[in-house]
Protein backbone atom coordinates (compact mmCIF):
# COMPACT_ATOMS: atom_id res chain seq x y z
CA UNK A 1 0.00 0.00 0.00
CA UNK A 2 1.35 3.34 -0.85
CA UNK A 3 0.73 6.47 1.43
CA UNK A 4 1.27 9.97 1.01
CA UNK A 5 1.16 11.88 4.24
CA UNK A 6 0.81 15.54 3.59
CA UNK A 7 2.66 17.86 6.31
CA UNK A 8 4.32 15.50 7.59
CA UNK A 9 6.77 17.38 10.04
CA UNK A 10 4.17 18.12 11.69
CA UNK A 11 3.28 16.61 15.09
CA UNK A 12 0.62 14.77 13.97
CA UNK A 13 1.76 14.06 10.20
CA UNK A 14 5.19 12.71 12.16
CA UNK A 15 4.01 9.92 14.24
CA UNK A 16 0.94 8.89 11.05
CA UNK A 17 4.24 8.08 9.04
CA UNK A 18 5.82 6.61 12.22
CA UNK A 19 3.28 4.54 12.40
CA UNK A 20 2.55 3.55 8.48
CA UNK A 21 6.67 3.06 8.51
CA UNK A 22 6.31 0.59 11.37
CA UNK A 23 3.80 -1.70 9.69
CA UNK A 24 6.12 -2.30 6.76
CA UNK A 25 3.74 0.14 4.35
CA UNK A 26 5.23 2.51 1.53
CA UNK A 27 5.20 5.94 2.89
CA UNK A 28 5.79 9.14 1.19
CA UNK A 29 6.34 12.48 3.13
CA UNK A 30 4.80 15.39 1.54
CA UNK A 31 6.62 18.87 3.63
CA UNK A 32 7.93 22.09 2.46
CA UNK A 33 11.28 22.05 4.37
CA UNK A 34 13.75 19.26 5.06
CA UNK A 35 12.13 16.09 5.83
CA UNK A 36 12.04 15.22 9.31
CA UNK A 37 9.74 11.87 9.30
CA UNK A 38 10.38 8.33 9.86
CA UNK A 39 10.58 7.68 5.96
CA UNK A 40 13.46 8.72 2.92
CA UNK A 41 10.58 9.23 0.11
CA UNK A 42 9.77 12.45 -0.07
CA UNK A 43 8.14 15.17 -1.85
CA UNK A 44 8.90 18.70 -1.33
CA UNK A 45 6.30 20.91 -2.11
CA UNK A 46 3.75 23.21 -0.14
CA UNK A 47 0.32 21.49 -0.41
CA UNK A 48 -0.86 24.33 -2.29
CA UNK A 49 1.68 23.59 -5.40
CA UNK A 50 0.55 20.13 -5.65
CA UNK A 51 -0.57 18.68 -8.90
CA UNK A 52 -2.50 15.78 -9.93
CA UNK A 53 0.65 13.75 -11.19
CA UNK A 54 2.23 14.52 -7.66
CA UNK A 55 -0.71 12.22 -6.20
CA UNK A 56 -1.14 9.85 -8.59
CA UNK A 57 -0.63 6.27 -7.83
CA UNK A 58 -0.88 6.37 -4.29
CA UNK A 59 -3.77 4.06 -2.45
CA UNK A 60 -4.01 7.02 0.08
CA UNK A 61 -3.56 10.47 1.14
CA UNK A 62 -3.26 11.54 5.01
CA UNK A 63 -4.13 15.32 4.98
CA UNK A 64 -2.44 16.38 8.36
CA UNK A 65 -2.37 20.04 7.65
CA UNK A 66 -2.94 22.54 10.53
CA UNK A 67 -3.48 26.00 11.16
CA UNK A 68 -3.98 27.82 14.09
CA UNK A 69 -3.57 32.25 14.00
CA UNK A 70 -6.40 34.18 12.96
CA UNK A 71 -5.17 35.06 9.86
CA UNK A 72 -4.58 31.10 8.49
CA UNK A 73 -7.64 29.72 9.73
CA UNK A 74 -9.38 29.86 5.79
CA UNK A 75 -6.32 27.65 4.72
CA UNK A 76 -8.29 24.93 6.35
CA UNK A 77 -11.17 24.94 3.60
CA UNK A 78 -8.77 25.94 0.71
CA UNK A 79 -5.87 23.33 1.68
CA UNK A 80 -9.14 21.05 1.70
CA UNK A 81 -10.64 22.02 -1.40
CA UNK A 82 -7.25 21.94 -2.99
CA UNK A 83 -6.53 18.33 -2.22
CA UNK A 84 -10.23 17.45 -3.12
CA UNK A 85 -9.98 19.09 -6.75
CA UNK A 86 -6.84 17.12 -7.35
CA UNK A 87 -8.41 13.78 -6.24
CA UNK A 88 -11.70 14.42 -7.94
CA UNK A 89 -12.89 11.42 -9.63
CA UNK A 90 -9.92 8.72 -8.92
CA UNK A 91 -9.44 6.16 -6.59
CA UNK A 92 -7.29 7.12 -4.12
CA UNK A 93 -8.47 7.87 -0.35
CA UNK A 94 -8.49 10.99 1.51
CA UNK A 95 -7.91 10.98 5.21
CA UNK A 96 -8.49 13.81 7.09
CA UNK A 97 -7.12 14.91 10.41
CA UNK A 98 -10.08 16.65 11.87
CA UNK A 99 -10.89 18.01 14.81
CA UNK A 100 -13.31 17.62 17.60
CA UNK A 101 -15.37 20.71 18.25
CA UNK A 102 -17.95 19.86 14.99
CA UNK A 103 -18.66 16.33 17.20
CA UNK A 104 -22.62 16.08 18.18
CA UNK A 105 -23.30 15.80 21.72
CA UNK A 106 -27.18 15.02 21.21
CA UNK A 107 -28.72 12.22 19.16
CA UNK A 108 -30.63 14.93 16.96
CA UNK A 109 -27.20 16.06 15.68
CA UNK A 110 -28.52 20.01 16.32
CA UNK A 111 -25.91 20.75 19.16
CA UNK A 112 -22.00 20.04 19.02
CA UNK A 113 -18.90 20.12 21.47
CA UNK A 114 -17.93 23.75 20.19
CA UNK A 115 -21.30 24.95 21.41
CA UNK A 116 -20.91 24.24 24.90
CA UNK A 117 -20.81 27.05 27.55
CA UNK A 118 -17.39 24.92 28.80
CA UNK A 119 -15.85 25.15 25.68
CA UNK A 120 -12.79 27.36 25.94
CA UNK A 121 -13.47 30.97 24.01
CA UNK A 122 -9.93 30.71 22.27
CA UNK A 123 -10.54 27.72 20.56
CA UNK A 124 -14.36 28.57 19.07
CA UNK A 125 -12.38 30.01 16.22
CA UNK A 126 -10.51 27.41 14.90
CA UNK A 127 -13.46 25.05 15.85
CA UNK A 128 -16.06 27.11 13.57
CA UNK A 129 -13.13 26.94 10.77
CA UNK A 130 -12.65 23.19 11.13
CA UNK A 131 -16.18 22.73 11.08
CA UNK A 132 -16.80 24.96 8.14
CA UNK A 133 -14.45 22.76 6.70
CA UNK A 134 -15.68 19.51 7.28
CA UNK A 135 -18.99 21.28 5.88
CA UNK A 136 -17.48 21.56 2.43
CA UNK A 137 -15.86 18.31 2.55
CA UNK A 138 -19.50 16.78 2.90
CA UNK A 139 -20.33 18.31 -0.50
CA UNK A 140 -17.96 16.09 -2.44
CA UNK A 141 -19.45 13.25 -3.60
CA UNK A 142 -16.51 12.99 -5.88
CA UNK A 143 -13.95 12.39 -3.36
CA UNK A 144 -13.43 9.02 -1.57
CA UNK A 145 -12.48 10.54 2.01
CA UNK A 146 -12.88 10.21 5.40
CA UNK A 147 -12.46 12.67 8.31
CA UNK A 148 -11.02 11.20 11.85
CA UNK A 149 -12.22 13.27 14.51
CA UNK A 150 -10.09 13.26 17.34
CA UNK A 151 -10.81 13.14 21.57
CA UNK A 152 -11.76 16.12 22.95
CA UNK A 153 -8.36 16.01 24.83
CA UNK A 154 -6.16 15.34 22.11
CA UNK A 155 -2.53 15.21 23.80
CA UNK A 156 0.41 15.46 21.95
CA UNK A 157 2.86 14.07 24.20
CA UNK A 158 0.30 11.32 25.63
CA UNK A 159 1.32 7.88 26.05
CA UNK A 160 0.83 5.62 23.27
CA UNK A 161 -1.32 2.59 24.70
CA UNK A 162 -1.99 0.91 21.37
CA UNK A 163 -5.85 0.81 21.97
CA UNK A 164 -8.73 2.77 21.50
CA UNK A 165 -12.52 3.06 20.81
CA UNK A 166 -13.85 3.81 17.21
CA UNK A 167 -16.58 6.13 17.13
CA UNK A 168 -18.93 8.24 14.53
CA UNK A 169 -20.85 11.60 14.58
CA UNK A 170 -21.35 11.82 18.34
CA UNK A 171 -18.63 12.43 20.90
CA UNK A 172 -17.80 9.28 22.97
CA UNK A 173 -16.54 8.93 26.03
CA UNK A 174 -13.85 6.48 26.92
CA UNK A 175 -14.14 3.73 30.35
CA UNK A 176 -13.11 7.14 32.50
CA UNK A 177 -16.23 9.12 31.51
CA UNK A 178 -13.22 11.00 29.66
CA UNK A 179 -12.58 12.36 26.03
CA UNK A 180 -9.31 11.61 25.12
CA UNK A 181 -6.51 10.71 23.08
CA UNK A 182 -3.22 10.85 22.86
CA UNK A 183 -1.71 11.83 18.59
CA UNK A 184 0.28 8.17 19.02
CA UNK A 185 -3.14 6.46 19.50
CA UNK A 186 -4.57 8.01 16.92
CA UNK A 187 -1.86 7.45 14.52
CA UNK A 188 -2.80 4.19 14.96
CA UNK A 189 -6.40 4.31 14.39
CA UNK A 190 -5.64 6.48 11.25
CA UNK A 191 -3.72 3.86 10.02
CA UNK A 192 -6.01 1.39 10.49
CA UNK A 193 -8.23 3.02 8.61
CA UNK A 194 -6.10 3.62 5.84
CA UNK A 195 -5.46 0.06 5.49
CA UNK A 196 -9.09 -0.94 5.84
CA UNK A 197 -11.19 1.59 4.02
CA UNK A 198 -14.73 0.75 5.62
CA UNK A 199 -15.52 4.20 6.18
CA UNK A 200 -15.78 6.23 2.78
CA UNK A 201 -17.28 9.59 2.68
CA UNK A 202 -18.03 9.19 6.37
CA UNK A 203 -16.93 11.45 9.83
CA UNK A 204 -15.45 9.07 12.73
CA UNK A 205 -13.93 9.72 15.69
CA UNK A 206 -11.54 8.42 18.01
CA UNK A 207 -11.30 7.70 22.15
CA UNK A 208 -9.11 6.28 23.74
CA UNK A 209 -9.90 3.47 26.34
Amino acid sequence: MKIAVICANGKAGKLIVKEAVSRGLDVTAVVREENQSATQKVIQKDLFDLTVEDLEGFDVVIDAFGAWTEDTLPLHSTSLKKLCDLLSGSSTRLLVVGGAGSLYVNKEHTACVADGSDFPDAFKPLAAAMAKALGELRQRNDVQWTYLSPAGDFQAEGEKTGKYILGGEELVLNSKGESVISYADYAIAMIDEAVKGNHIQERISVVSE
